[in-house]
Parts: C-alpha cells; sequence; structure tokens
C-alpha cells in the first residue's frame, strides 16, 4: 500500500485509524456546542438537533475548502516530513495524535468545553520544538510566521465571541419590540415559529462552520500522516500532469525576471537567487518526465521543498516591490505574479477526495454521540438564568459569522470557545457580570490558558523520548 511493506501499513492503517477517533471526539466535544442552544430553547429535541448538526458538519468539511488544512500541514518545520527513517515520522505522528485524543477526552469527561483546535495545534507546536532540540537539528525552526498567526487567531477569537453577542444583544434590546425572545422559554414548548426558525437557522450556520474550519484540521492532520509514511505519494499532487506544472514553472520564471533587482532589499535579492534555482531545478527533473511516478522518492519531496521555498520568497519579493516607491514594475506584473503563484502552489496544497469524505464521516459520527455534558455546560451552566432564545440566537450568530470569517483567511479557530464567549457575552448584556456562573467560567478560562502549554509539553516530551529512543 502507497510503497510501503505490510508492518509499515499496518501502521499507516493504525495512525488514519487514530485521526478518524481525533475528529470522531472532536464531532461530540466541540459540536455540543453547536446544539445546546436549540436543545436548551426547544426548538428541537435533543436526537433530532444532533443528527442535523452531523449532516451539516458534513457538509462543511466537504465544501470548506482546504486552506485551513495546508495552514496545519506547513506549521511543521519541511526537514521533519523528510526523515527518510519511517520510525522517526511515527513518533511523530504518535506524540501529536496520543496527546490530542487524551486531552481531549479528559476535557470532556469532566464536562469543560475545551478546544479540540488548540489541542491538536498545540500537540504540532510541542513536536516541532522538540525536533529543533534534537542534536543536529538546531538550524531547524518553525513557521514562526504561521504560528504566530494561529496563535494570535486562537487569542482574538473569544475577544471577539463575548464582545459581539454582548453588543449584539445590546442593540436587539434597543429595536426589538417583542420582548418575548428575552424570556426564559417555556418548559418542554417549542418557541413561536419565526423564533425557532431563526435558532435553528443559527444551528445550522454554527455546525457548517465548525465543519469547514474544524474539519479541515482532520483533513490536515492525515494529510501530515501520509506524507510522512509516503512522500512519494503524496508529497505532490499526483493527479496532475508534470508537464502542468513545468508550464506554471516557466511562467513563474518568466514573470520573475521582470523584477529590477535594484529595487529589492539585500534580503530580497538572495531571495531572488534562490528562487532561480529552484525553478532551474525543477525543470531539470520534470524534463522528458511523463507522470510523476517516474520521480524517486527523493525528488518528489525535493520539488515538494521548492515549490513551497519558491512561493514563500516569491511572496516575500512582491511584498517588497508593492512598498516600493521606486519601483517601477507595474502591478499588472505583481497581480499575474500573485496569481500565477497561487496555481504553482496547489501542486503541494491539496488533499485526495477519499480523506475529506474520511473525516467528514469520522466529525458527523460523532456529533451524534457524546454530546450531553458539554451541552449542560452550555445551556446551564455558563449564565446562572436560563438562556433565551435572543442569548442563544445571538451566540450561534457571532460564533458562525467568526469561524466563517477565519476560515476565508485559512486560519484555525476554536467553535468551544468562540461559542462558549459568546454565551457568556450574552448573559452579561441580559444581567451584568453577576449573571455568569463565575466557577464555570473559571474553568472554561484555565482550560483555555493551560491547554496549548499542557499538549506542548506532552507531545514535545513524547517525542523527544521517542526519538532518543529509536534514533
Amino acid at each position: 500500500m502507497f510503497g510501503l511493506d505490510t508492518s509499515y501499513t499496518i501502521l499507516l492503517l493504525v495512525c488514519l485509524l487514530a485521526a478518524c477517533a481525533f475528529e470522531f471526539i472532536n464531532g461530540f466535544h466541540d459540536t455540543a456546542n453547536a446544539v445546546a442552544t436549540v436543545i436548551y430553547t426547544h426548538s428541537l429535541k435533543p436526537t433530532t438537533a444532533v443528527v442535523w448538526s452531523g449532516l451539516w458538519n458534513f457538509i462543511g468539511v466537504n465544501v470548506g475548502g482546504i486552506a485551513v488544512a495546508m495552514g496545519i500541514v506547513n506549521l511543521l518545520p519541511m526537514e521533519m516530513l523528510i526523515d527518510q527513517n519511517l520510525v522517526h515520522n511515527i513518533s511523530m505522528i504518535g506524540s501529536l495524535i496520543i496527546t490530542a485524543i487524551i486531552w481531549n477526552l479528559a476535557t470532556w469527561y469532566i464536562g469543560i468545553p475545551c478546544s479540540s483546535s488548540h489541542t491538536l495545534l498545540g500537540s504540532i507546536f510541542g513536536v516541532g520544538l522538540a525536533f529543533m532540540l534534537l542534536p543536529g537539528t538546531h538550524a531547524v525552526a518553525l513557521n514562526w510566521q504561521k504560528v504566530s498567526d494561529v496563535g494570535l487567531s486562537l487569542l482574538v477569537s473569544p475577544v471577539f465571541g463575548f464582545g459581539f453577542a454582548m453588543l449584539l444583544m445590546l442593540i436587539l434590546r434597543k429595536v426589538v419590540k417583542n420582548k418575548v425572545i428575552f424570556k426564559e422559554p417555556p418548559a418542554k414548548k417549542a418557541p413561536p415559529t419565526w423564533i425557532r426558525a431563526i435558532l435553528i437557522l443559527t444551528c445550522t450556520s454554527v455546525s457548517y462552520a465548525h465543519g469547514s474550519n474544524d474539519g479541515q484540521k482532520g483533513v490536515g492532520l492525515i494529510m501530515l500522516i501520509l506524507i510522512a509514511f509516503s512522500p512519494t505519494f503524496f508529497s505532490i499532487d499526483r493527479s496532475k500532469k508534470p508537464q502542468d506544472l513545468l508550464t506554471e514553472t516557466k511562467k513563474i520564471e518568466w514573470t520573475i525576471k521582470k523584477v529590477d533587482t535594484n529595487y529589492l532589499t539585500t534580503a530580497n535579492r538572495q531571495n531572488y537567487n534562490n528562487i532561480s534555482s529552484d525553478l532551474k531545478m525543477i525543470k531539470t527533473e520534470l524534463t522528458r518526465v511523463t507522470s510523476f511516478h517516474q520521480l524517486d522518492k527523493s525528488v518528489n519531496f525535493k520539488i515538494r521543498k521548492a515549490i513551497l521555498s519558491v512561493s514563500k520568497k516569491s511572496e516575500s519579493i512582491v511584498k517588497n516591490l508593492a512598498e516600493s516607491s521606486k519601483s517601477r514594475i507595474k502591478p499588472a506584473v505583481l497581480s499575474v505574479l500573485t496569481s500565477n503563484l497561487k496555481k504553482f502552489r496547489a501542486n503541494t496544497e491539496y488533499s485526495p477526495r477519499w480523506v475529506i469524505l474520511l473525516v467528514s464521516i469520522s466529525l458527523g459520527l460523532g456529533t451524534m454521540i457524546g454530546w450531553k455534558r458539554i451541552v449542560v455546560t452550555i445551556g446551564e451552566k455558563i449564565g446562572k438564568t436560563h438562556l433565551t432564545y435572543a442569548q442563544g440566537a445571538s451566540a450561534e450568530l457571532v460564533a458562525a459569522s467568526t469561524i466563517t470569517v477565519s476560515t476565508m483567511f485559512g486560519l484555525p479557530v476554536s467553535t468551544t470557545h468562540v461559542l462558549s464567549s459568546g454565551i457568556a457575552g450574552s448573559m452579561v448584556a441580559g444581567g451584568g457580570r453577576q449573571n455568569l456562573r463565575m466557577g464555570t467560567v473559571k474553568n472554561i478560562m484555565i482550560a483555555w490558558l493551560i491547554t496549548l502549554p499542557v499538549t506542548v509539553i506532552l507531545s514535545g516530551g513524547l517525542f523527544y523520548i521517542l526519538r532518543m529512543v529509536f534514533k
């Protein structure tokens, strides 16, 4: 299977199964947030709600793109993925998956809405940092630009959730004359049709947004596994033709030659030279090649590394020229270069259809199981008063919007913390800080603060130990 012998094929299948287990746990851990409002406002029965949410999570994974997934893949140092020793790669994959599953299950068991996004990203950061500490790898570094973008996204999104949900509640109180939406829902009685429709719509939006963002993390995780185990098959999108990549390479080369290096910074002049070398190497390797299957294992990954390097350095040059007042290069040329780079990078930023389907099924099924613990926390333990129609709709509308925007920018975000903070913000708008159950809020905040450091230490420590044992 994928050029692996029987023992490694079995290990690959185990890792894929573990990745599916992570997404399954993510489903009943995170998606419970989406159904809490419709259940506690009696808009939908619990069974109907979780099935409906599971369906829209499935759809979200399948049509939400792969920008977030590729952001996950590109977090790790390239050198980690080109290790010729499969035992080392298994140590990496095993460390981050085991850590992510253990922490997700632990927080679910005690009913704390912990973020699966934090858990997975912390695990990835952990193995990346541990790899940098190994003997002989001191010059290797994480993709710090991507790490900072992801960290900022995870940090800021709950603040937006809290602030905008509170603001939306205050606006609704000013403009909505029908005060029924601000009252506690009658026990076991469905809300008026128009309110029920809004709540179901917001639940659907959060479920879809969760699938399109969190589901991609599972896609990224599986792509890491596949690249680590079989770079020959998964370093480059082999469904495309080498001639197409060769044509795209020549377009980049033709456009980059129009750049006047006199207007570049010293660093970007070096980038320019490196780009020329990488493009020349790709052309040399692909000339007279009719299929990627003809290339050696090392060449496949060599081309992948060159594509990513060219993309990153070209973007730096484009930014340099766009900001330079002296540059005479036409904006249209920069636009063409940017467009060509996107097509060029698509040769590495891809996912097989079966991977997306596997993740969507795992996430959808997970949504339908084990949701109750988190739903109770969201619906009963954040605020001292029962969740009202307006509070549920406000929190979910803000959550869906925040997650959707983050997905558009290719940034992972925590559905758990965005929605939890949105519920808290709506509660504060309804009765001030005293309307919050500070014990629950404190537990959620603690989980939010410690998840990253705990998972970094656990995954990094486990990976370092395994690598030192299996040198």
